[in-house]
């Protein structure tokens, strides 16, 4: 008999079905035991009636989480069943026969058939293969799925080409100190902080790529946004006019990329209450007009001409009520917070670049890129570097470079705030920070 999944089970009402699936939950209601069974496509009510002896047989050793097969029939389930069973739908499985697959050797170390799940954050992940069984942990990541999905297909309709970098490199990608240190058969060798490097040469061949990959950062934060390994999403596109073609397309492609979640995305975003940001128009404001804003409106100085994430948080505040947006890019970050590889504006003393908020925090950073060979060699020098370190990466401009841009995006801080998860450890299968090195 072939298997149904349980997303099919409603269309086969009056016949026979075979499932496998978890055990989520186990109710006895005296001779009666009903199971919340799930597999990969929901969840539905079945019902072990007394008359089947061998079924009641099988289930005495049924526990929640226990893997299990079976044959039954499908039966609607009362008006009032559907209401109290939304999770489980309008039909219920009378089982016939019933088989253990599978079961724990030893009792569950966190309960996860709670509809919330009360642990606090270091039991979630030290259980990490247990968590992930649970409804809401499930549809973080089947919501990070089609976040992949939909920003992959947005890239290819704008026609980015997708390339794969290098992770392994001979030597730090912006220079400093907050990179990971290798042993590389004879020599030393670095994680990458970012494809940077290769996906500016990428677009100087290509006009347009993307990337969706590991991302290594040797930071010491304890935050809830910061994590050691990430996975970012990347674009660089060469024959723009400036900065803002960048933002218009970051913007466009980030749109189109929440809109291809659907139905399937609405679901999963119902579990936690949230909702897709409306599609408005994404402010622009320059930061030292942001600077001015907070110390207006919230009393908020900042030193250095930089912002903090409680600023961070008071701009996104700021702008939903005032443009009704959940993003703002802030524009134009002055030249000593910056890459060298950043185009500086006309004064000199700002740069074409950007950072893009979302509900308070920064997801993406971008900007336009010196494609000019003589003038990034400058560049790299103004910033205490040694441009022999770099030649590698000057080569791809020594032939001649079209003006191009890019952006980084933090796919899992996306996640974070689309749901309003407390850490971004959550949005992540096993996080890696700076204590967590398992599971």
């Amino acid at each position: 008999m072939q298997r149904v999944l349980i997303r099919d089970v409603p269309s086969q009402i009056g016949k026979e079905v075979f499932l496998q699936g978890w055990v989520s939950v186990r109710r006895d209601h005296g001779k009666l035991v009903f199971l919340d069974v799930r597999d990969r496509s929901g969840s539905v009510q079945v019902v072990i009636l007394p008359n089947h002896l061998e079924s009641c047989v099988a289930v005495q050793d049924v526990r929640n989480e226990t893997i299990i097969s079976l044959i039954g029939k499908v039966n609607e389930r009362p008006v009032n069943a559907k209401k109290e069973g939304e999770l489980t739908g309008g039909v219920e499985i009378e089982a016939l026969e019933l088989k253990i697959l599978a079961k724990g050797n030893e009792e569950l170390p966190i309960d996860v058939s709670p509809v919330e799940l009360d642990v606090n954050l270091d039991t979630l992940l030290n259980n990490r293969t247990v968590s992930l069984r649970h409804r809401k942990v499930q549809a973080i990541f089947k919501l990070y799925s089609l976040l992949l999905a939909g920003y992959d297909q947005a890239c290819r309709n704008e026609e980015f080409l997708e390339i794969k970098t290098p992770k392994i490199l001979s030597s730090a990608t912006e220079g400093g100190a907050n990179f990971f240190k290798i042993k590389y058969f004879d020599r030393e060798a670095y994680l990458a902080q970012s494809p940077q490097f290769y996906k500016q040469a990428g677009a100087t061949t290509f006009e347009r790529v993307f990337e969706i990959g590991s991302v290594f950062r040797a930071e010491p934060h304890f935050t809830s946004r910061h994590v050691n390994e990430y996975v970012g999403l990347d674009g660089e596109m060469a024959f723009i006019d400036g900065v803002e073609d960048v933002m218009a397309m970051l913007e466009k492609i980030l749109f189109a990329t929440f809109a291809s979640f659907g139905e399937a995305g609405q679901k999963e975003l119902d579990c936690y209450l949230e909702h897709f940001p409306p599609q408005v128009a994404i402010p622009r404001i320059r930061l030292s007009d942001a600077l001015q804003i907070l110390e207006k409106e919230y009393g908020k100085k900042v030193e250095n001409e930089d912002i903090d994430g409680e600023g961070e948080r008071m701009m996104s505040e700021y702008v939903f009520k005032t443009y009704g947006s959940d993003f703002v890019f802030l524009t134009h970050y002055p030249a000593a917070l910056r890459p060298f590889y950043s185009m500086p504006s006309a004064d000199g003393k700002y740069t074409e670049t950007f950072d893009l908020l979302f509900r308070g925090v920064e997801i993406a950073s971008g900007g336009q890129r010196i494609h000019e060979y003589q003038m990034l060699i400058d560049s790299i020098r103004h910033k205490g570097l040694d441009p022999v370190q770099f030649q590698d990466y000057l080569n791809v401009f020594r032939y001649g470079a079209p003006a191009h841009g890019g952006w980084g995006l933090g796919s899992e801080r996306i996640i974070q705030k689309l749901l309003g998860l407390g850490s971004i450890k959550e949005a992540l299968l096993y996080p890696r920070d700076v204590k967590r090195l398992t599971p």
